[in-house]
């Protein structure tokens, strides 16, 4: 499936609408949704009339109304609410979303990553007269999204095949992502394809793995053991590729787990009692996921062992888990606060149909040194 930019059909204020490649003859995505001139052609009106036959404005007798109403219905039209709200002045409506479950996005934290970047990204959007919603992780990850009237989203680290990126997408509504879309895992410039993925804030995540390593190696951690979530996102892409590099740059046999995001603290603590009973001599975990981190901490102690003296625990969210952990948990902070405020001015582009950015970069991440790696003085 390949977008082609500059090719697809307008809807009736002249925004261009997605058009996708072909396959073996059939389309790889579904048509763009029908606008009001095919709603027009179809009942034999005009797009004025069936605005006011739909809207309830202007004088439409009954039987045209009716006629305008089951070509509408026929077709699929659903009003174009961003086109009616760019005339009249009114607020969009976007959507601020993770599909991560709730034993990884909420728990404890209380939603903490997801509120961090809502709070900052309500009040930038409402500058841009958008209204921001919230819609909260569920259990499966799959938000019901066909309940939302919405005229575009943020989507938090969005997985491989992520069901309500391609659910948006779909829809042909404007998305940005926060974090590279895992589509976009070892790919460079237009050559991989990037210009057909949706445009994003690069929250560098490699680079965050690598500064979490280096400071557990230069506080003395020699056996450092990696616990990634299994699922296709691109900061566990990143991240296990900066690890593996990490280990084989100083020697060390790489040992790594991948958990299952549903499974929460409790999944990392079992990984980490894995890893520790068959490599009783790591000393350190280096733990991005901050529900996993709390996890492991709780198998740390559990066998007996003291951190930061015997076993080192770093995580990459600076959230509540892992200020509130005991002993508070080393982290990293990515500056949520100016990529919330990227995110929204690069979705507030794509909304103008202003598509010419596909990328920021954000900002540059900052360790946040905490006892739990304070094995130095």
């Amino acid at each position: 499936m390949k977008y082609i930019p500059g090719q697809g059909a307008q809807n009736d204020l002249g925004i261009e609408a997605p058009l996708f490649e072909k396959v073996n003859g059939m389309s790889t995505e579904p048509s763009p949704r029908a606008n009001i001139k095919d709603v027009a052609r179809e009942a034999g009106v005009s797009p004025t009339t069936v605005s006011h036959a739909l809207n309830a404005r202007g004088q439409v007798d009954a039987e045209t109304r009716a006629r305008v109403e089951k070509a509408a219905l026929k077709l699929g039209y659903r009003p174009n609410r961003n086109a009616q709200r760019l005339r009249t002045g009114e607020a969009h409506m976007i959507v601020l979303l993770s599909s991560m479950p709730f034993a990884v996005a909420g728990g404890p934290s209380r939603l903490g990553f997801l509120m961090e970047v809502a709070a900052v990204a309500a009040t930038a959007a409402l500058d841009r007269n958008l209204a921001l919603v919230l819609a909260p992780p569920m259990e499966s990850g799959r938000v019901p999204m066909e309940l939302l009237d919405v005229d575009g989203a943020l989507v938090i680290e969005p997985s491989a095949g992520d069901p309500n990126m391609d659910y948006l997408l779909r829809r042909g509504l404007p998305v940005v992502a926060i974090g590279k879309p895992a589509e976009a895992a070892g790919a460079s410039g237009a050559a991989a394809g990037e210009t057909a993925l949706p445009p994003y804030v690069d929250i560098h995540s490699g680079h965050t793995t690598r500064l979490l390593l280096e400071h557990l190696h230069a506080q003395g951690a020699r056996r450092i053991a990696m616990m990634l979530g299994s699922a296709q996102r691109n900061s566990y892409v990143e991240g296990q590729a900066a690890y593996l590099a990490f280990a084989a740059a100083h020697g060390q046999a790489p040992l790594l787990s991948l958990v299952d995001e549903a499974s929460g603290e409790a999944g990392g603590r079992d990984a980490a009692l894995a890893l520790l009973a068959g490599h009783p001599d790591i000393d350190a975990f280096c733990v991005p996921v901050d529900a996993f981190a709390t996890g492991a901490v709780a198998a740390v102690l559990e066998t007996g062992r003291r951190i930061p003296e015997d076993v080192m625990v770093a995580t990459r969210y600076d959230g509540l888990r892992a200020r509130t952990s005991v002993p508070p948990l080393t982290a990293v902070d990515l500056h949520l606060d100016e990529v919330a405020q990227q995110a929204i001015a690069l979705l507030f582009d794509h909304l103008r149909g202003d598509t010419a950015r596909r990328k920021v970069d954000g900002p540059e991440a900052q360790l946040v040194p905490r006892l739990s790696s304070a094995r130095r003085g």
